[in-house]
């Protein structure tokens, strides 16, 4: 099973996404881009996830600009991003027009490799982004993302991944959200996904619970074909392990990555540099084994504190830690990513803070329940699904078919608030993905 290891560093996208709440501008990453390009990764992973929200929420930047302006100097690295399926980069559903528009656009931009996933697992949710994305002439990644409960184990893994690849997928990836993964799991799953699916397989694990290191080492040893990792002044933590580490490890064995560690030095002290900037805002890099009993992703367990600390309850923390997983197992065990972390998180806080279970229920629970985001993994328990919605029946089609075409309206809408806001067609993509955030940016963008 020896063969040379292909690495993606996340740096760009998920590093500083899981450690400095997304904030890296595109100055920050274009001084050292070429510098980059020039060290023989498999990908860069530089755009999707939380990127375009942050760029015109917080950095009041055009993440289609920085998308540009990225592709225009990495010229031999092929830049990814992480999609969610028909939720694009938001936190709903979208119609199949934007979803198809947003693939081709993103191609379009400078994307190679488009990682899809769904928070549910439901492929239902990823077909339209698939199929669109392979007409656009990307290299389409299926993601699994993987965690653990009585409905989720290694049969079921594989059954996803043979209908991703029958659904168009060119590879396949792991993705360990919240660092769950354990190394003789991961070389069981990996060698199961080579034999049975035969698509190239990648790993993508957050170092939150300790275990990614050793857990990518046995699924390179199992037939992992490449693996996320992040330069060592944004890894470990809530993100990913460091590339150094992995790329010192490999060397002279038949697994070696080829990269050059004099190389990644200096590009790496340019990161050390620019974290500066971002340390009051900084995750901690530390080890958090409770992610093994509660099972929640590290960008969760800050969620949760905040939720707290606004409500002056942080002394109930370990509490809404508990109420976790017992949430989740009554609502059909849904693995905790964007954005079913934030649904069960937050139901989890309430029936907390409010002392009766399900006393107060968030839209986004009710739509859940009424099968809105897709297909729960297992049965919704039947007493919490009468508490949350009654009598109702949810519904067991695609959730996208409800909804209709978007595009032109929105493009109408756009120009009627403001000609100077349609600058490009992707504005329209930027106004309907974030319509208020959007705006607010056109306005800025306009000197308005």
């Amino acid at each position: 099973m020896s063969h040379r290891v292909k690495i993606t560093e996340t740096i760009f996208r998920d590093a500083h996404q899981s450690l400095w709440a997304t904030r890296m501008t595109t100055a920050e990453m274009m001084a050292i881009a070429e510098a980059i390009d020039e060290i023989g990764y498999h990908s860069l992973e530089a755009w999707g996830g939380a990127t375009f929200d942050t760029c015109l929420r917080f950095l009041k930047e055009d993440p289609w600009v920085r998308l540009r302006q990225l592709k225009a100097v990495i010229k031999k690295t092929p830049l990814q991003m992480l999609l969610r399926g028909q939720n694009i980069l938001g936190y709903k559903h979208y119609p199949d027009d934007v979803v198809r528009e947003f693939c081709l656009r993103a191609v379009e931009n400078g994307i190679s490799i488009i990682r899809i996933f769904d928070a549910l697992n439901d492929v239902r949710n990823m077909e339209t982004a698939i199929k669109a994305s392979k007409e656009a002439g990307a290299h389409v990644q299926g993601g699994i993302s993987y965690t653990i409960s009585p409905v989720h184990d290694i049969d079921s893994y594989v059954k996803l991944a043979k209908d991703l690849k029958e659904l168009g997928s060119d590879s396949i990836c792991i993705k360990d959200m919240a660092g769950l993964l354990l190394p003789y799991t991961a070389e069981e799953l990996v060698k199961r996904l080579k034999k049975e699916v035969g698509l190239p397989v990648q790993l993508h694990c957050h170092y939150t619970s300790g275990l990614a290191s050793m857990t990518y080492l046995k699924a390179i040893e199992a037939g992992a074909d490449v693996v996320d990792t992040a330069l060592s002044a944004l890894a470990m933590g809530s993100s990913q392990p460091p590339t150094e580490s992995l790329v010192a490890a490999l060397k002279d064995t038949p697994y070696d990555t080829g990269l050059d560690l004099a190389a990644i030095s200096p590009i790496n002290h340019h990161f050390k540099n620019v974290s500066e900037k971002y340390k009051e805002m900084a995750a901690p890099r530390i080890v958090d084994t409770a992610v093994l009993s509660y099972q929640i992703p590290g960008g969760m367990i800050s969620n949760l504190q905040n939720q707290l600390r606004g409500q002056n309850a942080l002394d109930r923390y370990e509490e809404v830690l508990a109420e976790v997983p017992r949430t989740r197992a009554e609502l059909g065990y849904p693995p905790l990513v964007t954005p079913t972390s934030q649904i069960v998180g937050t139901q989890s806080v309430l029936n907390v803070l409010t002392g009766k279970r399900y006393g107060v229920v968030p839209k986004e629970i009710k739509d859940y329940v009424r099968g809105y985001y897709g297909r729960p993994p297992a049965a919704i328990d039947p007493e919490v699904k009468k508490l949350i919605i009654g009598d109702e029946e949810p519904i067991s089609y695609r959730p996208a078919d409800d909804l209709p075409p978007q595009l032109d309206e929105a493009r109408k809408e756009l120009l009627a608030k403001n000609q100077q806001f349609y600058q490009q067609e992707e504005d329209v993509l930027s106004y309907i993905l974030f319509p208020e955030v959007a705006l607010d940016y056109f306005k800025y963008r306009a000197g308005k």
